[in-house]
C-alpha cells in the first residue's frame, strides 16, 4: 500500500508539473499571438498613413490648372520610376533613399521580390495622371479621394473587425466600410458635383475593383479611380 500511495504522489505530482507547463505554453503562444496581430495592425496603420498623405493629389487637381497638375504628376512619376527600378539594380544612392521612404510601408511578400515590380505609389501617379487627363475637374478629384480614403477604411476597418469572410482576405465589414465611406465622399462633393444615382453606382462597383482585385489583374490604386472617373463621365 506504501508503494501504491508513493506511485500515486508520483503520477499525480508530474501531472499537475505538466498541466502547469501546458497552460504556460498557451499563455506563451496566446500572448505571442496577440503581439503579432498587434504589431500587424500598426504597420497596417503606418502603411495607410503613407496612403492618405497622398491626399495633396486631389487638392493639386482643384488648385492648379490640368496642364500644370498633369506635368507635376508627370515628374514624381519619372522620379518614382527611375528610383525604384534603381533600388532593383542595387543602385547604391537609390537603395539608400528606397529604403528611408519606402521599406517601412513594404509588407514581407513585398520585401523579397526577386524580379522588378512597381510599387503601389507608382499606381497612385498614374491614376492621377490618367484621371486629371481622361476627366473633368470634379470627377478626377472625388475618383482619387474615394481610392485614398476609402481603400484605407477598407483596410483598417477589416483588420480590425473584419470577421465575416466574403472573398479570400476581404472581409464583409471591411468592403462596408469602403462602400459606405465612398458614398460619403460622393455626397461631400456636392457643392462642385452633384450627387446622384451615378455616384452609388460607381462606389458600387469601386467596391467591386477594391475586391476583386485578383480577377482584374490591375492594382487597386488604379482600377479604383478609374472606375469612379468612367461611371461619372458617362452615367453622371
Amino acid at each position: 500500500m506504501k508503494k501504491y500511495n508513493q506511485l500515486r504522489d508520483k503520477l499525480l505530482a508530474a501531472y499537475r508539473s505538466n498541466r502547469q507547463h501546458m497552460l504556460q505554453q498557451l499563455r506563451l503562444q496566446r500572448a505571442q499571438l496577440h503581439l503579432t496581430i498587434k504589431k500587424d495592425y500598426r504597420h497596417e496603420l503606418y502603411r495607410k498613413s503613407i496612403h492618405l498623405s497622398s491626399l495633396w493629389i486631389p487638392a493639386l487637381i482643384y488648385f492648379a490648372s490640368q496642364e500644370i497638375a498633369t506635368a507635376i504628376f508627370s515628374i514624381i512619376f519619372i522620379g518614382d520610376a527611375l528610383l525604384e527600378y534603381g533600388n532593383y539594380k542595387k543602385w547604391k544612392w537609390a537603395r539608400r533613399t528606397f529604403g528611408m521612404l519606402f521599406f517601412k510601408t513594404l509588407r514581407n511578400k513585398e520585401r523579397i521580390r526577386t524580379q522588378f515590380q512597381v510599387s503601389g505609389s507608382m499606381y497612385v501617379l498614374a491614376a492621377a495622371i490618367i484621371c486629371t487627363t481622361l476627366f473633368s475637374q470634379p470627377i478626377a478629384m472625388i475618383a482619387m479621394t474615394v481610392m485614398l480614403i476609402s481603400d484605407t477604411c477598407a483596410a483598417l476597418f477589416g483588420k480590425a473587425f473584419g470577421t465575416r469572410k466574403l472573398y479570400k482576405n476581404k472581409s464583409l465589414e471591411g468592403t462596408a466600410a469602403f462602400f459606405l465611406s465612398a458614398l460619403l465622399i460622393n455626397m461631400l462633393y456636392e457643392p462642385i458635383y452633384h450627387f446622384t444615382y451615378a455616384g452609388v453606382i460607381a462606389s458600387a462597383l469601386a467596391t467591386a475593383a477594391e475586391m476583386f482585385e485578383d480577377k482584374t489583374g490591375l492594382d487597386d490604386n488604379l482600377s479604383i479611380p478609374l472606375v469612379i472617373g468612367i461611371v461619372l463621365t458617362f452615367i453622371g
